[in-house]
C-alpha cells in the first residue's frame, strides 16, 4: 500500500510540467537510533518483553511437566482423577495462552507500552521533519527506511541529519 502510495505521488510529480517538485530523502530508522530516548525506550521494552515471555514459556513448561506426569501416571488412576486432572491441565494451558494474548496480542500489554515510551517520540520526530520540510521548501519527503524500495538515492538528497539538528541532536 505504501510502495503503491509512494508510486502515485511519483507519477502525480513527474506530470506536473510547470511547477518542480523539490523533495529529499530521509531514513527515520538512522535518526531514531540517534535519539537517546528511542534508544532508552526500545531496551526498556525489550526487557519487559523478555521477562514477559520468560514468565509466559515458565507456565508452558509447568504445563507440560504436568502432562507428562498425568501419562506416565494416567494407567493406574481412575476415572475420576483423569478427568481431574486432564481438567486441570487445559486450565493451566488456557491460562497461559491468554496471558501470552494480554501480553503480546494485537493492543496487548507489549503495544499500549509502546504507544506510551516510542509514540511521543516518534511523533517528535515527524514534527522536525515537517519543519525542516517546509523551512527548506520541500515538496516531498521520502522515508528510505520505511519499506519503500529505492533502487538509488543521492547521498546529497538525504535530509537526515538536518532533521536531527532540528532535534537537537548531535551524530
Amino acid at each position: 500500500m505504501k510502495r503503491l502510495l509512494v508510486a502515485a505521488l511519483l507519477l502525480a510529480g513527474s506530470t506536473l510540467t510547470a511547477s518542480a517538485q523539490r523533495y529529499c530523502i530521509i531514513d527515520s530508522k538512522y535518526i531514531l537510533d540517534r535519539v537517546p530516548e528511542y534508544k532508552t525506550a526500545q531496551s526498556q521494552l525489550d526487557q519487559t518483553s523478555k521477562n514477559w515471555q520468560t514468565e509466559i514459556d515458565n507456565r508452558m513448561s509447568e504445563v507440560d511437566r504436568m502432562y507428562k506426569s498425568y501419562t506416565a501416571e494416567r494407567a493406574m488412576l481412575n476415572e475420576d482423577m483423569r478427568k481431574k486432572r486432564e481438567d486441570e491441565i487445559v486450565t493451566k494451558e488456557k491460562a497461559a495462552k491468554e496471558l501470552q494474548k494480554q501480553r503480546f496480542g494485537y493492543e496487548g500489554d507489549l503495544f499500549k507500552q509502546r504507544q506510551t515510551l516510542v509514540k511521543p517520540i516518534q511523533d517528535r520526530v515527524y514534527t522536525a521533519v515537517q519543519k525542516m520540510a517546509s523551512t527548506r521548501g520541500f515538496d516531498l519527503v521520502l522515508d528510505k527506511a520505511g519499506g519503500v524500495t529505492l533502487f538509488y538515492a543521492d547521498p546529497k538528497l538525504d535530509r537526515s541529519d538536518d532533521v536531527l539538528k532540528q532535534l537537537g541532536v548531535n551524530k
